[in-house]
């Protein structure tokens, strides 16, 4: 099993990437595999979101493991404004989460800076012909000359792929949303933004129930501020949030109402020698994810990825230092605001490997078995249709070898702060700013 794990890490190479000409609104905000797999949906800073298909395999086409394709794009969310508070409304959208199939019809939840749409993405191949009380281009016939009664038939027609709005959650968030997760009894779900985390039923648009509160009585007060939330994979009692303190707390929704009393707090201890003017600012936590297991949970801060057991509290099992030689660069990154760039990461189907970006369009996996890393880069230059990845190496100093990159050379406009991981299969998904591309391990 390690060494398949390892095929993978050391031997990716594209499937397919799209790109167009670089607009604001046309950078990819974030990622999502479906339940199986076989849809990928992407958000972007325009409010659209489109998803891919994975096509069938092909036994004429035996390098194909099944390309993903345009299945359906469309409008989720528009810029709006708020008159009482003079504020403008990003159309952007911040996250997206599949509910898991139940028919033939697909759901999935996006969410911009306020609002969270419950969207139905259907198929229809058929449509009905010979109404009786309509001819066919639609209009209403005479009543009094219709003598007989048909009954209507249905006919083929070309696949229409359709998204329809199905609820609409709104009104419930003072600050910006970053974080919405479906719960494992599949009846509701949590959103979270800067200060409060709130708890919503999928058939109920005008009420939630507010599960965390952090706001102080006084704003002056605040020390810290909410920054991801994730309901538990099998315990849809338990939830996870984490804080720009690089804190996470474990709440129990049966303890009480409101769960601002923790039931676990992850912390690991700083290490007082290495304490700098960035050190509050690196520790903020960007993402955490659950492990599919539920026995582990991953968090990722600014330099560093964390896996921690969720029988331990007092430091992870796990730590995985994902760009160190940019430590001695902190200044400058602060002095750009890349230092709060905020960097999701993904586990694979199995737990047993994780990935999270970097700067240079560089990427990085970990294989937790061995401990081996590898970091690859997502550029079009490299990305031939089934040409493999070569890892890649950042030189810290001293002399640079042929194939290593110096750290001073690293482009911090090209970052990959999406990405996903293939539920069972060794697929990923990385964005990287408008182009996504989609990646398999190695075809023997």
């Amino acid at each position: 099993m390690t060494g398949h794990v390892l095929v993978l890490i050391c031997e990716v190479h594209p499937l397919m990437f799209v790109s167009h000409h670089i607009t604001r609104s046309d950078i990819i905000s974030t990622v999502e595999f479906n339940c199986s797999g076989e849809l990928l949906a992407t958000g972007d800073k325009g409010g659209r979101v489109v998803i891919f298909q994975r096509e069938q395999e092909s036994k004429n086409r035996l390098l194909s493991r099944g390309e993903y394709n345009v299945y359906s794009t469309f409008q989720s969310h528009e810029p709006e404004f708020d008159y009482l508070k003079s504020l403008e409304i990003e159309e952007k959208i911040n996250k997206i989460r599949w509910l898991p199939q139940q028919n033939a019809a697909h759901f999935l939840l996006s969410a911009n800076d306020k609002t969270i749409k419950l969207w139905k993405i259907s198929e229809r191949d058929k449509r009905a012909e010979g109404y009786n009380l309509k001819d066919e281009d639609g209009r209403l016939r005479d009543q009094f000359r219709i003598t007989t009664l048909r009954v209507p038939v249905l006919m083929p027609m070309d696949l229409m792929v359709e998204a329809s709005p199905r609820r609409i959650f709104a009104n419930a968030h003072t600050y910006h949303i970053n974080s919405i997760s479906v719960n494992s009894d599949y009846e509701t779900y949590l959103s979270a933004d800067d200060l409060r985390i709130n708890l919503w039923h999928l058939e109920i648009t005008d009420r939630s129930f507010n599960i965390v509160d952090i706001k102080p009585a006084n704003m002056e007060e605040l020390t810290e501020v909410i920054t991801a939330a994730e309901c538990h994979p099998h315990q849809c009692n338990a939830f996870v949030y984490s804080s720009s303190k690089g804190t996470i707390r474990l709440c129990d929704m049966r303890a009480a109402a409101l769960c601002d009393r923790h039931s676990k707090f992850f912390e690991e201890p700083e290490d007082p020698s290495s304490r700098s003017f960035f050190s509050e600012i690196i520790s903020s936590i960007s993402d955490v994810k659950f492990s599919h297991s539920g026995r582990y949970m991953m968090t990722r801060d600014y330099l560093s990825v964390k896996v921690w057991d969720l029988n331990m509290e007092n430091r992870p099992v796990e730590t995985y230092q994902v760009h160190e030689y940019l430590r001695s660069k902190l200044c400058s990154l602060y002095e750009n605001d890349c230092i709060f760039d905020k960097f999701e990461c993904c586990w694979n189907g199995s737990d047993s490997a994780i990935m999270t970006g970097s700067y240079n369009n560089f990427f990085r996996m970990f294989d937790r078995n061995t401990r081996r890393d590898i970091t690859l880069e997502a550029s079009r230059e490299n990305s031939k249709p089934r040409a493999m990845l070569k890892p890649r190496k950042v030189c810290t100093g001293g002399k640079r070898k042929k194939d290593e990159i110096s750290v001073d050379s690293l482009d911090f406009n090209k970052k990959i702060l999406h990405t996903a991981w293939h539920p069972k299969e060794n697929v990923i998904a990385v964005a990287a700013t408008n182009n996504l591309y989609i990646f398999q391990d190695k075809i023997n």
